[in-house]
Formats: structure tokens, sequence, C-alpha cells
């Protein structure tokens, strides 16, 4: 991603698609939030929102859990897919506590967000902070070369400064950006993913569009699938304007996707079934 240009993230706004997928999330996010059920219950939807976020986070790192067992579920030590659907649950409860920090600072949230999703799972000195040269990453669905410690610390002081700075970019464009970035760098040693995803729904959340979280990207992505997934993905890693379109398009449906869950939500809430 380059950040050469004095908003670049403006730029990619208007790139071939991006400005119809753009009007086509505001408008979808519009629709679910003016039903009726959100004027009396909003805070069930959030809450049910927030747990099929955190299912699809899990199932693109590779815990596919079917949602009523990780709504059952209390207990999410022992295996390794057990931990990933706690560190996506602990991961979606922390997300709405950091906005103000994360305007201010976004290296600060995603050292924070790294130190929850990891638990006690990572070595101690390796937790919440970026990796160091030599040390391997734990990201078996993103295979794209590994940037070296030293251009992870660059880019990632580029991409802070972008956000902290703001600007005219829609709220989509900057959430799919942080996103792939963040994938793109794998900066810590596990969980990157995880905390890509938690930091796309940060932007949306903080941006306006979804002020309150009902809009879960991360069900989208799921659904779409992770080959999907890792196929877009490797647009933005492309760095092509076609490529980054189909990124911001992709993450885009995934929103859409999401607010389609969340419709249903009220739909059921509004006949008691939920």
């Amino acid at each position: 991603m380059s950040t050469t240009a004095s908003d670049p993230l403006a730029a990619l706004g208007s790139l071939p698609g991006v400005p119809d997928a753009v009007d086509s999330v505001r408008k979808a996010v519009d629709r679910v939030y003016g039903h009726r059920v959100m004027r009396r219950r909003s805070n069930e939807v959030t809450a049910e929102a927030a747990l099929r976020g955190s299912r699809g986070s899990a199932a693109l790192a590779g815990a596919d859990w079917n949602l009523e067992e990780v709504r059952r579920r209390t207990d999410f030590s022992g295996e390794a897919e057990a931990r990933m659907v706690g560190a996506a649950l602990r991961l979606t409860a922390e997300a709405g506590q950091l906005l103000s920090i994360w305007r201010q600072s976004p290296l600060r949230v995603l050292a924070r967000l790294h130190l929850v999703a990891a638990g006690k799972a990572t070595p101690e000195d390796a937790v919440g902070r970026p990796r160091l040269a030599g040390e391997s990453v734990d990201e078996p669905l993103i295979e794209a070369p590994l940037p070296g410690a030293e251009e992870v610390a660059g880019r990632l002081e580029g991409l802070s400064r972008l956000i902290i700075a703001g600007g005219s970019a829609p709220a989509l464009v900057t959430a799919a950006v942080v996103h792939g970035e963040l994938l793109a760098l794998r900066p810590f040693g596990s969980h990157n993913g995880l905390v890509a995803r938690t930091a796309e729904r940060i932007v949306l959340i903080g941006s306006g569009l979804d002020p309150k979280s009902i809009c879960p990207a991360e069900v989208g992505h799921a659904e779409q699938g992770r080959a999907a997934y890792v196929a877009a993905f490797e647009g933005y890693t492309a760095g092509t304007p076609e490529g980054m379109a189909a990124w911001i398009t992709h993450c885009g449906r995934s929103v859409e996707l999401g607010v389609r869950e969340s419709t249903a939500v009220c739909e059921a809430l509004q006949r008691g079934a939920a």
C-alpha cells in the first residue's frame, strides 16, 4: 500500500466498482438501522451480531463451529479450535472499548488486540508486540510472502499515520485497507487474521457507518468462503487498481451479508422467535 499521496485512501474510493460498492453498503446499513426492532431492542441485535461475527472470524481461522455450539459453550480452553473461538469472542467484546484509543494510537490498539487474542497461548515476551527479525508466524490461511520485521515496522507506522490523519475516504475503503494491510504484514506471531478482522470492525464502528456494531463483516467473509477470501486478498497484495478494487468490493459484500444476517435477527425478534 502506497502512502506517498496526501490522501491515498480517498483515491481508492474512485476505483472502478468501488463507488457502487460503497453506495450499496450504505443503503444496506441504512435499511437495517431503520428496522422497527432497532428502536426498542438494538442491544439484543448488537449482542447477536457480536456472537455471529466471532463465529465467522473463527471459522476463517480454521475453527468452523456451529453457531449454537459457540452459544452453548462456556469453556474455551483445551483444544486449539476452542481456543481460537475463545480468542474471537474476546476480541469482539474488546473492540467497542478501544474506539477512542484507536483514533489516537492505532498501534497501541493492535498491541492490545493481540494480547487479548493470544492470552497464554503465546510466549509472554512475544505477546502484544510486532514480531522481531527471525521470528516465525503461525497463520496457515495466508500464504503470501512474509514481509521482514523492518518493513512491517515501517508500514505499520504509515498505516497509523493514515488512520490518525483521517481523510475523505469512505469507511468501507478505510476498513478494507486496514484489514488487508494487517493480513499482508502479519505483524504478530499468531492470530493476525483475527486481529485484522477486528480492526476492520473497529473502523466500521468508529467511522459512524455502523455505530451500534450490528453489521458483522466477519459473517460475510465466512459465508463467501475461505477460498474467495484468499483470492480477494491476493488482489490486495498485487496492488493493482483491479486487485485493490476486488478486495474492497469483497469486503463490501461481506458487510452486506452481515447486514442480511442482522436483518434476519431483527425479523426473528419481531416474531418473538429469538
